[in-house]
């Protein structure tokens, strides 16, 4: 996308981790800043043997893979928080292969992810995309919007994927995190996949930091599988638990991947 084709108001001069996002998958709903960062992080990868743009492939795989398992399973109802621009296989597309009556609520703060969502969505009254910051999950969650799509008497997937790696204090992650298992019935699933590189050197580590923290996202991190445990306590987690993305559930054809340059761990719990 060309900067003089900006939405009003959108600073092109800051790189968005969103847009950044979408560079990776390959989209061109990005300016010259994100495309820059973008590809220093991927020189970065290259330089410890990591494909990034691979990595984030199989993170969207991952999505898609949780969506259907939890469809055929009988979820009916998804709010994606942090839903990102939308790609080839959305959140809805996906579930609709298996029960079409599916209602899906997408969830983001990015100005560009909310005029291409609404503009992929108008007219569809099963999907709606709705404004709202995670670091605000109480008033997410009482989005009149929200209430009136999905019914949390009802089993609910609530997915955050690729997000929480982008606030660096455990303790703020878990305060998000309380209060989407409080709203969830029995029988309500959360996805998480995170950031995580266990054989990247420090000195690349902050330098991707460095990247991030000049983003409108503000920082970076990596966790490892005994944080991402704590921070599921109270759902049981899905088989085969906390594991690189490439291996969780991955269906006949699909890369298992390496898991030592896997970049994400994927989760998925189900509330008793």
């Amino acid at each position: 996308m060309s900067d003089e084709l900006a939405p009003e108001g959108i600073d092109t001069t800051r790189p968005s981790a969103a847009r950044i996002y979408d560079y990776f998958l390959g989209g061109t709903d990005n300016f010259a800043c994100d495309r820059q960062a973008a590809e220093r992080i991927i020189a970065l990868g290259e330089e410890e043997g990591f494909d990034v743009r691979r990595i984030i492939a199989a993170n969207r795989a991952f999505l898609g893979r949780v969506v259907r398992e939890l469809a055929e399973a009988g979820v009916r109802q998804f709010l994606d928080l942090g839903a990102g621009l939308p790609t080839g296989e959305n959140v809805h597309q996906i579930v609709r292969g298996v029960a079409p009556e599916s209602k899906v609520v997408y969830v983001d703060n990015d100005p560009i992810v909310l005029v291409h969502a609404r503009a992929l969505l108008a007219g569809d009254e099963r999907a709606i995309v709705v404004e709202g910051d995670l670091r605000e999950p109480h008033r997410i969650l009482g989005d009149p919007a929200i209430r009136a799509q999905l019914d949390f008497s009802r089993p609910v997937a609530i997915l955050v994927l690729a997000l929480f790696h982008f606030f660096a204090d455990d303790e703020e992650v878990a305060g998000m995190i309380a209060p989407l298992r409080e709203a969830l019935p029995s029988g309500g699933y959360l996805a998480i996949s995170h950031g995580y590189s266990p054989h990247a050197p420090q000195d690349k580590m902050e330098e991707s930091r460095t990247i991030y923290r000049k983003t409108s996202a503000g920082d970076i991190v990596h966790r490892r599988p005994e944080v991402i445990a704590g921070f599921m306590r109270g759902f049981e987690l899905l088989e085969p638990g906390i594991v690189p993305v490439e291996m969780w559930r991955p269906r006949a054809g699909e890369d298992a991947g390496d898991p030592d340059h896997s970049g994400y761990l994927g989760v998925v719990g189900r509330l008793p």
